[in-house]
């Protein structure tokens, strides 16, 4: 029996218990999707900023000639500029002072434990939104890859499969009795996860990396296990340990946010209704900006007739940039997710083939 003596010891450890569940989630902004880029300066005059990278070499190869003196064709070095676009973000508490003596708790600190934490979780929620954002500009550019050699950088193509469009997987789906999932259960063992290969082979051909993050839902993770495609053996990738499938091919990144019903557009497939995102490392840059006062309190003594209250401030800034990419959003305010996240926001700017990030739509 727990007398009131040791309530209050309990209800410690409970609380303390409570902050522990922050740290089973392995976020994406803590994989290997986000990298940094020394070019990224965020802290430019402006609410954006911009980055240089060097195009893959459209090589001229001469062959060198004993009986002609003419000059060999030089190859010339193509660049980009890119913008991007800077955001800050707040959050805070307010505690009054004497509400301690009731509930022998400190809100503050509570607000103070979990600020790395809450700052995290945005920062994770900042970069799906950016890979939502890059899914939906994909598409709005039109059709998807539907063979091996589909160009994606000719005029009305997106960077995306659409596993139930017609084409290598077969016939437009119409409807629940044909629809396509990302994982087809009436085949025998991996040839479950033909689908998976045929559009990563057909997004990336013979650049196609040694690895990639497979952001996707539990759901899908459940269709995985079902068809028993789970490694046994889990990757670990710094200070985080990730289930793959195919010996360690691809990395599962979770999340419960939804990676974005693009069915409503022209140009995909309305039996098509989710959407699982394989992303190269490093595909998404990522730079904190140095605010200024990044921690405040205020205290104000005559609150509450005299028994005070206090606040507590956080500041924290980042950019967060899809590689391959140029911001085309509003260039006047700090960027908000539902930003991040929209088609209009994102113009490709490099050759489909160097591109990061390709959205697979599946039922």
């Amino acid at each position: 029996m727990i007398d009131h003596t040791l309530f209050k010891n309990v209800a410690i450890a409970i609380s303390a218990y409570s902050d522990e569940a922050y740290t089973t989630a392995k976020r994406i902004n803590s994989s290997g999707i986000v990298g940094t880029d020394a070019r990224i300066e965020p802290n430019g005059e402006s609410f954006t900023g911009q980055l240089r990278w060097y195009k893959p070499l459209a090589a001229n190869i001469n062959v060198a000639s004993l009986s002609s003196s003419a000059t060999g064709t030089y190859t010339d070095i193509s660049t980009e500029i890119a913008d991007y676009i800077k955001t800050v973000r707040t959050f805070g508490s307010q505690q009054i002072n004497l509400q301690s003596v009731i509930s022998q708790q400190d809100g503050l600190a509570k607000i103070a434990r979990d600020f790395a934490e809450v700052r995290a979780n945005d920062e994770s929620d900042a970069v799906m939104s950016v890979l939502k954002g890059v899914a939906a500009a994909e598409v709005a550019r039109g059709a998807g890859i539907v063979a091996y050699d589909t160009n994606a950088d000719s005029a009305g193509v997106g960077a995306f499969v659409d596993i139930n469009a017609a084409g290598v997987f077969g016939a437009a789906a119409t409807g629940s009795s044909d629809k396509r999932k990302l994982f087809d259960s009436t085949a025998v063992g991996a040839a479950r996860g033909q689908r998976l290969f045929q559009a990563l082979g057909m997004a990336f051909k013979d650049y196609e990396p040694d690895y990639m993050y497979m952001v996707t839902s539990p759901e899908v993770l459940a269709e995985l296990r079902a068809a028993n495609l789970v490694d046994i053996t889990m990757v670990t990738d710094g200070n985080l340990s990730f289930q793959t499938i195919f010996g360690g091919k691809f990395r599962l990144v979770l999340t419960r946010a939804s990676q974005g019903d693009l069915s409503a557009s022209a140009n995909v497939n309305d039996v098509s209704t989710k959407t699982t995102l394989l992303v190269k490392p490093g595909s998404i840059q990522f730079s904190p900006i140095a605010v200024p006062t990044p921690v405040e309190l205020f205290r104000d003594a005559t609150a509450y007739t005299g028994g005070g209250s206090t606040s507590i401030w956080y500041r924290y800034g980042f950019v967060a940039h899809p590689m391959g990419y140029d911001w085309n959003g509003s260039t006047s305010v700090f960027a908000t997710n539902s930003a991040y996240a929209t088609a209009g926001s994102w113009a490709r700017k490099m050759d489909a083939l160097n591109l990061g990030i390709l959205p697979i739509l599946h039922a």
